[in-house]
């Protein structure tokens, strides 16, 4: 029985507090208003003189601009075409498009770090479904970290219902068709694509499809650990044939639902944009995080002295699953990317140039370390067998795939006033501080072993 130290919980609680006093340090020094962002401006030497800077705004209060940097490598303005209007936008305008980005950080650093975390215990949930409804015989050694992980999904999923409807409400500006009078034709906000959309994005919609998803995972988790439970005590196996049946329907619920909860609560940042690879590509990211943690916690608890059955042949399993869904994740996002870059369509490709000036290096920087660096350290059959070599291959995907969620949701939201701060920092640390705690603090209220399950000696005997 594991049993959850003083120091883990001590460590989960000092990362929540040290998380929160950055990210409120932070926040409390960025501008607040046009005067703070004028002298920022006059701070950086920024001026209106003899240098020519074209700065684009493509119809998103949150796209700020894009701009040639002169040789004072600064951000300047001259002028802004507002496209959806045709005309310039002075200073002032632009300024304030600063402002809301600025305004929009924090809100964007907690939204991304809540919804990194809460993908882990998603992709995980999915994972376990398919354990038992594949009736994998090397597996049900790890139903119980599983199980453990997925227990953050329901306050994972309660923070991110709040996070939208905060934004609903109008406490930020991330979603940009949540904007006054986007989608009524007399307003100066009117925008003719947006409104077209507007049957599938409204506010009320997006809040009850939220209730929806959250509330089908965590009823698919509530009684699946329950079903689980019962079969440890069970004398039959009627128990663990009613996991099948819910597993298999519960997966038929999760790949529809998952596709929709990513339109609405990613792609919809960006709501000109559209793709209909996306649902796949999030699933990918999700799976390869969730399998991830769970190999990560298996080998710290291995490590501990606990899970003696666990063997090299478990890992390497786990290590197969990383390998393959990371190239799986590849596979889409170049399937993504060729299509819409070789079409060049302007409303579809407009998303990647926005990347590609305004956020070079993690753009490019997540690709080599979701693809090439697990391609590097998996490919090999015994590397999957070394653990050191596994948690560092772990550790390397999770950090690139929190750079995915921050490349899809920072472009929209704050455009080029984007960096990597306290902010930031701040908020990982405390979804990560409350994961650990939620997590471990599961894993020590039941036995590590399942007792009954039918398959749990092919498990302790699985040799790969």
């Amino acid at each position: 029985m594991y049993t959850l130290s003083n120091n883990l919980k001590l460590s989960a609680i000092i990362f929540m507090v040290v998380g929160a006093v950055l990210f409120t340090v932070d926040a409390l020094f960025m501008p607040h208003t046009i005067e703070d962002i004028e002298a920022m401006h006059a701070g950086h030497g920024d001026g209106h003189g003899d240098e020519n800077h074209a700065l684009v705004d493509d119809h998103s209060t949150n796209d700020i601009a894009h701009a040639e940097h002169g040789s004072t490598s600064h951000i300047e303005v001259a002028s802004i075409k507002d496209h959806s209007e045709g005309h310039v936008m002075t200073e002032e305008e632009h300024n304030q498009h600063l402002l809301d980005g600025y305004h929009n950080k924090p809100w964007s650093a907690i939204y991304i770090a809540a919804f990194f975390f809460f993908m882990i215990a998603l992709g995980c949930l999915a994972f376990y479904a398919v354990q038992y409804a594949s009736q994998a015989g090397w597996s049900p050694l790890l139903l119980r970290v599983m199980e453990a992980i997925t227990a953050y999904l329901l306050p994972g999923g309660v923070i991110m219902i709040v996070l939208l409807a905060l934004s609903g409400f109008h406490f930020n500006h991330m979603f940009h068709w949540m904007a006054d009078g986007i989608t009524d034709p007399a307003s100066d906000n009117y925008d003719k694509l947006i409104a077209g959309k507007s049957g599938w994005l409204n506010v009320p919609g997006l809040l009850i499809r939220a209730v929806i998803f959250v509330g089908g995972w965590c009823a698919y988790r509530f009684f699946a650990v329950k079903f689980s439970r019962n079969q440890d005590e069970a004398s039959d196996n009627r128990w663990h044939k009613k996991s099948f049946k819910l597993a298999a329907g519960f997966l038929v619920f999760f790949l529809y639902t998952e596709s929709m909860m990513s339109w609405d609560w990613i792609m919809s940042v960006d709501p000109h944009w559209f793709s209909t690879l996306f649902g796949w590509y999030v699933l990918a990211g999700m799976m390869v995080c969730g399998i991830t943690t769970i190999a990560l916690i298996t080998m710290i608890l291995k490590g501990a002295g606990y899970l003696p059955n666990v063997n090299d042949s478990h890992i390497h399993d786990l290590a197969k699953f990383m390998f393959g869904f990371s190239i799986f994740w590849t596979y889409l996002w170049f399937s993504q990317f060729m299509l819409i870059w070789y079409s060049n369509i302007p409303e579809e490709v407009t998303y990647y140039i926005q990347r590609i000036e305004d956020y070079n290096l993690p753009f490019f920087g997540m690709l080599v370390m979701n693809f090439i660096f697990p391609l590097l350290i998996l490919m090999n059959s015994d590397f999957k067998r070394v653990n050191w070599f596994v948690v560092m291959a772990g550790v390397v995907i999770l950090l690139g795939h929190y750079v995915d969620i921050f490349n899809m949701i920072m472009p929209g939201t704050v455009g080029t006033v984007w960096s990597f701060g306290f902010v930031e920092i701040g908020a990982l640390m405390f979804f990560f501080g409350l994961f650990i705690l939620i997590v471990f603090s599961s894993l020590a209220s039941r036995p590590l072993e399942p007792k009954r399950n039918p398959l749990i000696e092919e498990s302790k005997h699985f040799h790969y």
